[in-house]
């Protein structure tokens, strides 16, 4: 067994730093792999794991990407640009519809729609078109949420007293002279 005294710290180190880099290389038949896919308007990088790839999709989060590969049957050690487009379809079908999938309820970003009380997972331009609807809908009725978005205070209950001044003086202002 390697003592853990200074001298064999130092070996190891020294062994570490003088060793060849491992590194994978990504072996794959030419024409079958695509360097950009395109999936919910939005370039997916294919050299990524298909669960990280999905990340740049907004809207879809590591987990979600996770759950949403397992219940399209897609294995999460392939890359992104391996998958044929009936994978793609798949993929793309289960999170528009997870919900019909066996994805629970409680893991969707749009819980209890205000207009149908609907369960649902919005990305990419219906998140950012949602999001802002919301916050248009409750500056119109004059929410409190809304009135702290329409004066550009913080939302969420965070102290204010003497953070996120943004650039507002502080003390007193001196009369000259």
């Amino acid at each position: 067994p390697l003592s853990d005294g200074p001298s064999m710290r130092n070996h190891r180190i020294t062994m570490l730093s003088f060793s060849p880099a491992l590194t994978m290389a990504l072996v794959i038949e030419e024409g079958s792999f695509n360097h950009v896919l395109r999936i919910a308007n939005t370039n997916v990088v294919g050299s990524m794991k298909i669960a990280y790839a999905l990340t740049s999709v907004k809207g879809l989060g590591r987990r979600f990407a996770h759950q949403v590969c397992k219940a399209a049957d897609i294995d999460t050690k392939k890359r992104a640009g391996e998958l044929v487009p009936a994978e793609v379809t798949r993929i793309v079908e289960v999170f528009t519809n997870p919900v019909q999938y066996g994805i629970p309820k409680w893991f969707l970003n749009r819980q209890k729609d205000i207009k149908d009380g609907s369960y649902g997972h919005l990305i990419a331009n219906s998140l950012d078109q949602t999001f802002r609807e919301d916050i248009t809908r409750m500056k119109k009725i004059r929410l409190h949420r809304g009135v702290r978005h329409h004066y550009g205070l913080r939302v969420r209950g965070q102290h204010t007293k003497t953070t996120g001044r943004r650039g507002r003086t502080v003390g007193v202002a001196s009369k000259k002279k």
